[in-house]
């Protein structure tokens, strides 16, 4: 039986989306030239790493023997510590800020403190990411790399680096509140350093509701740049959600950090990103979010359809054909030979949450990607 978008029971998302934005004094900042030779990547996220992989290193015995690049750092870092059955090891990098040259994203620069989540989202399209350090996909939350000396890092590429005019945009890949940050600290180094700045344009987004212990440096920030948290959403069915994103915050807790974000003057939105077919895309479903959403004082809400890589879908097929066997089928045929569900289902997708939009007079992003608020409109955003 085919999926309809009309015939869901409910799931979550994923896809750590970005975010730019603009408002108050505006101009269209010169952009990027795009390297030539490189094909647009058919995602909204990169299908290749977008950052500077470290140097080489010269490790000519032990695990890192005959890697190289970011396999080679990997498979020689340092454990930290092991909890809950995770791994945590101590990845050296060279940079913080990692360029981006796909048309296909409205943002120059992406930060990702972690490689892999512990939320162990089981669509998680970042999956992949694991792949370039000789790893499973299967390992993404269980084999979390912290990235070393984040703060001073930041520091000197902000400082180097011409973002002034381009969107940097915080947890595209890994979330950057996800359990480790309460170990390591790193998202919360890398903030202490932008709210150095002034006139960056910067975009966080999570799915927990630890964003909100940062409040003071997210102020701070946003007194002298633009900033905009995303708050991702998928389902309000608690049980379905801990199904989902097993290590995830309640749906309940992420609403709540919405609000607590609007009450203290900042910028927020919800993402109900990944809409998964047949389960979370039934519209009484996604009005629920939306209505929540407003309720708690978001300013914007959007939703896209699940990206399955092959790495994300050998590990969310198995899975379908144990918990939801009757949609594993579909699932197969719609991605078995691109990352992407059809065009006339994701256009559905699409008016419908259009129609939400409108209903309960919420944007769909906070920004336009031709142009920078040097400066933080916070709540004053024309939307």
């Amino acid at each position: 039986m085919p999926i309809s978008a009309t015939t869901s029971q409910a799931t979550s998302p994923n896809l750590h989306a970005p975010t730019a934005h603009r408002g108050g004094t505006a101009f269209v900042p010169p952009r990027r030239a795009r390297r030539r030779g490189q094909v647009p990547t058919p995602s909204l996220f990169p299908t290749g790493p977008c950052h500077r992989d470290p140097e080489p290193a010269t490790f000519a015995t032990g695990p890192a023997a005959g890697l190289v690049g970011i396999a080679r750092l990997a498979a020689a870092s340092p454990r930290a510590e092991a909890k809950r059955g995770t791994e945590y090891f101590l990845l050296p990098v060279r940079s913080i800020l990692n360029h981006c040259d796909s048309d296909r994203v409205p943002f120059a620069w992406t930060v990702n403190p972690y490689r892999g989540c512990e939320f162990g989202c089981r669509y998680c399209y970042a999956r992949y990411t694991h792949e370039y350090m000789e790893l499973d996909g299967g390992e993404f939350e269980r084999k979390i790399y912290v990235k070393q000396n984040a703060g001073a890092l930041a520091a000197r590429d902000l400082a180097t680096e011409n973002v002034w005019g381009e969107h940097i945009a915080i947890g595209t890949a890994t979330d950057p509140y996800q359990p480790a940050e309460r170990e390591f600290g790193t998202t919360r180094a890398i903030l202490e350093q932008m709210a150095e700045r002034e006139g960056l344009s910067l975009s966080i987004t999570t799915k927990s509701n630890q964003v909100v212990r940062d409040m003071d440096v997210l102020q701070r920030i946003a007194a002298r740049s633009s900033l905009f948290i995303n708050i991702t959403i998928t389902t309000l069915r608690p049980r379905l959600a801990r199904l989902l994103e097993p290590r995830a915050p309640r749906p309940d807790l992420r609403l709540a950090a919405v609000h607590a974000l609007h009450e203290a003057g900042l910028a927020a939105g919800v993402f109900s990103m990944p809409v998964l077919p047949g389960l979370t895309d039934r519209e009484e479903d996604l009005e629920a979010i939306a209505r929540a959403a407003k309720e708690a004082g978001a300013q914007w809400f959007t939703a896209g359809v699940v990206f399955l890589m092959p790495s994300s879908l050998k590990q969310f097929l198995p899975f379908l054909e144990e918990k939801f066997p009757r949609l594993a089928r579909q699932y197969r045929e719609w991605y078995a030979r691109s990352g992407y569900a059809p065009d006339s289902y994701r256009r559905e997708i699409a008016e419908r949450v259009a129609r939400l939009r409108a209903k309960y007079g919420l944007g769909s992003r906070p920004y336009e990607p031709d142009r920078l608020a040097w400066r933080s409109p916070q709540l004053a955003l024309n939307l």
